[in-house]
């Protein structure tokens, strides 16, 4: 009998992308990167990203962070720093730092990477995987190292399968019959469709399986040429599609789900219809996301709380919790909470009443308010009788009523709306 096949993760670096803002959350990203944004009822959404890579193996971690990256490095002093460097695990936070030269910041995401190529090597590993911060899913990378290898690629790109009239929206993989790519496209008017289903695309991921050998030269060349962009997407994936080998890696083959789901989970919450709906969907009896699953558990910073308190039990005064999910430190007090996700210490007062409502940590919602369809930052104090959701017009002369009509709502959109009255 052979001796057991070693596991690729531990000779393998997970570089993770955070440094963008993530424009199209609005107020949500004022004060931090996408990445850092609340999600879930008490996690990040660099903790998928993360908790991926640990769960698969990997104990050797680097962030690369740009925009207004504090909550985001906060976050991940306080609930990631379990790595030991005597173990040889180590997690690294790198923010822009001109450390090339004294003008250039990360010019783009392969730039990020070009400029830590030291930092990189000081690892010693052997392959490296390019994370993008910002998505929500679970996924096994090993199982994307292991083709990487099987394959002898030069670069193995995560891929979803999403209908061809909805690939429009990402970079898609022309592929041949074995999930070679012959073609990359950025955001394509007519999506190619796969040989075995001219139904589907497979569209990029923002994830990428190196030998780190290869890549640090092809960041070397790209960093001398003065018309790149330096950015993956742009410049290094398409160079090697034409001039090397790349392979598809489809999610499907190792996304972590519920036995009982029937498709994969992958999630872009970059806007703020998405983000409301992602986090409620959590709500559901058999959510697609399982963040109950013990074998793959989503790792994050945990606030030492008292567990949720429900309090007043009288006709209209009962504090009471519906479909929904509430964090701990809540304390709902003669409220209403329908279809709703609390975030950790929300604070809710009598006669209140919250309707697919997803709150962020440290809210507190004043006596008589109603507030439906709502996104609601952290921090922020609901002034007493406050009614948003029920009138479009009226709600969108303070706060930010999306496409989808969800409102969000933040601490100066609310002093305005005190100012007003």
């Amino acid at each position: 009998m052979g001796l057991p096949t070693q596991r690729l993760a531990n000779n393998a670096m997970a570089f993770v992308l955070a440094g963008g803002r993530g424009s199209r959350l609005k107020e949500l990203t004022d004060n931090r990167a996408k990445p850092a944004v609340y999600f879930g009822g008490k996690t990040r959404i660099i903790d998928f990203a993360l908790s991926n890579a640990l769960n698969s193996g990997i104990r050797k971690m680097a962030i690369a962070t740009q925009y207004k990256a504090h909550s985001l490095i906060r976050h991940c002093q306080r609930g990631w720093a379990f790595f030991r460097a005597e173990r040889n695990e180590y997690l690294d936070i790198l923010p822009a730092s001109q450390r090339i030269d004294e003008v250039n910041w990360y010019q783009g995401t392969a730039d990020a990477v070009y400029q830590n190529i030291d930092i990189i090597d000081s690892y010693g590993v052997e392959y490296i995987l390019i994370l993008a911060g910002d998505h929500i899913y679970k996924m096994d990378y090993e199982v994307m190292l292991r083709q990487h290898v099987d394959t002898g690629a030069d670069v193995t790109i995560g891929c979803l399968t999403v209908p061809r009239e909805e690939a429009t929206a990402f970079g898609v993989m022309d592929v041949d019959e074995n999930d070679g790519i012959t073609g990359f496209l950025e955001k394509p008017a007519d999506p190619p469709g796969t040989p075995d289903d001219p139904t589907v695309a497979l569209a990029s991921m923002g994830i990428y399986v190196f030998k780190w050998t290869f890549l640090r030269e092809r960041l070397r060349e790209d960093a001398a040429n003065a018309s790149s962009s330096h950015d993956f997407g742009n410049d290094i994936i398409p160079s090697i599609v034409k001039g090397g080998r790349a392979v598809a890696h489809r999610f499907d083959k190792s996304c972590v789900r519920h036995p009982k789901a029937k498709t994969s989970y992958w999630r872009d919450v970059g806007t703020i219809d998405a983000f409301w709906k992602a986090n409620l969907d959590l709500t559901d009896f058999t959510p697609e996301l399982d963040l109950w699953d013990r074998n793959w558990p989503i790792w994050t910073y945990s606030e030492a709380v008292p567990p949720a308190k429900f309090i007043h039990d009288e006709a209209d005064r009962r504090g009471s919790a519906i479909s929904s999910m509430v964090a701990g430190g809540c304390v709902i007090s003669g409220t209403e909470v329908r279809e709703s996700l609390l975030f950790t210490q929300v604070h809710t007062n009598s006669y209140a009443m919250l309707e697919e409502a997803v709150v962020l940590p440290y809210v507190n919602v004043g006596r008589h308010a109603r507030l439906t369809k709502v996104v609601i930052d952290r921090g922020v104090e609901i002034p007493e009788g406050m009614v948003v959701g029920e009138d479009p017009e009226e709600d969108a002369k303070f706060f930010r009523v999306s496409e989808g009509g969800v409102t969000l709502i933040t601490a100066p959109m609310v002093e305005a709306w005190n100012a007003a009255r």
